[in-house]
């Protein structure tokens, strides 16, 4: 196991274009599972490849177990890569493949059998290593290009979209064997995605990447629940928060955080007339969607997502209310996280 760290990271492609990953400075946590999210375009994947050594760095130094590697090849460096595409040799029986790294550094032959054996074992696919990767389902051939990773016993592992590929059943049960298989071998592990679900489930850490830049570093609670600025608030959360300008501030509340008037218990709240415009039956919830009726704020867009217990109409008017605990507020002008202020919508 290792530590990760970066200093003042940069990646520019072209000369006076905003740089793909722009001065980040990082450090992962010894055997933690850290987690790059963001959208396309985000530099997360520029800067995984940077860390593996498949780009050079324009500016800014990595460090992998307090060593600065800028100068090392990918193999000196003590990582394994495991590639959205699995990149597996289809001439070649998962035994193999799995063996190649081995063969590839001059490891003995004699220690070849030993090292597929445990790293197959691990990852369950013992019974698979004659088959070519023509006769794998895609979630096989996930496990075998980990296991391809793992056998050279690496103090980092790098995983790239591993699971972009694979149907959304078979990533579920391919996502919780990656849980299980981190916790088993506890190598620091930095994963790229742009599926947040797969960030909030997997991750120890989340770092949020926005046009190369971190926007915020902290455990899945602490991105969702307090998110730094509006990209990180509107990127996490499906439906995204809510975002309702009042003068100088931004007031930010999660869709689950609505309820029927009637139902709050709660004094220190906000309360709107909401209109529904449309509405989305999921079995154990509802997403309404509509417009704020009335007040400084009339006919802002908002959602709520409401578990079952009420009956809605498509073009009726609802008295909803939030919390003031959950409200989240943000800079106008910087859309960064700011104090709580009165609200003044009324």
């Amino acid at each position: 196991m290792a530590v990760v760290s970066t200093r003042n990271l940069t990646k520019v492609f072209k000369e006076g274009e905003l740089g793909a990953v722009n001065n980040v400075n990082l450090e992962t946590r010894e055997g933690e599972f850290l987690v790059f999210l963001g959208p396309s375009g985000s530099g997360k994947t520029t800067l995984l490849r940077m860390i593996a050594g498949l780009e050079t760095p324009t500016a800014g130094e990595i460090l992998i177990g307090g060593k600065v590697v800028n100068d090392l090849t990918p193999r000196e460096r003590r990582i394994a890569m495991v590639f959205q595409s699995y990149a597996l040799y289809p001439h070649l029986t998962v035994y193999k493949n799995i063996a190649f790294p081995l063969k590839a550094q001059n490891v003995p032959k004699d220690q070849h059998k030993q090292k597929v054996e445990w790293a197959s074992s691990l990852l369950g696919i013992g019974d698979l290593l004659q088959r070519k990767p023509r006769e794998l389902s895609g979630g096989e051939r996930q496990r075998v290009a980990l296991a391809r990773a793992i056998v050279r016993e690496p103090s980092v592992f790098l995983l790239d979209e591993p699971l972009s590929n694979l149907d959304a059943k078979l990533r579920l049960s391919a996502r919780e064997e990656l849980e299980r298989f981190h916790r088993r071998v506890g190598t620091t592990t930095i994963y790229v995605t742009h599926d947040q679900v797969e960030a909030m489930a997997m991750g120890d850490r989340i770092v949020v990447l926005n046009k190369g830049v971190v926007r915020q570093l902290g455990s899945p609670k602490e991105v969702y629940d307090d998110p730094a600025d509006t990209f990180v608030a509107t990127f996490l959360g499906s439906p995204p928060m809510n975002l309702i300008e009042n003068a100088d501030v931004i007031c930010g509340f999660r869709p689950e955080h609505f309820r029927l008037a009637e139902d709050m218990k709660e004094t220190a709240k906000i309360n709107f007339q909401f209109r529904v415009e449309n509405m989305e039956y999921l079995g154990a919830e509802y997403i309404l969607s509509g417009n704020i009726v009335g007040g400084k704020v009339d006919g802002k867009k908002v959602i709520a997502r409401l578990l079952l217990g009420h009956s809605f109409e498509l073009g009726k008017t609802y008295d909803f209310a939030v919390p003031e605990r959950h409200l989240k507020f943000f800079d106008v002008k910087t859309e960064v996280k700011v104090a709580p202020r009165p609200l003044t919508w009324q």
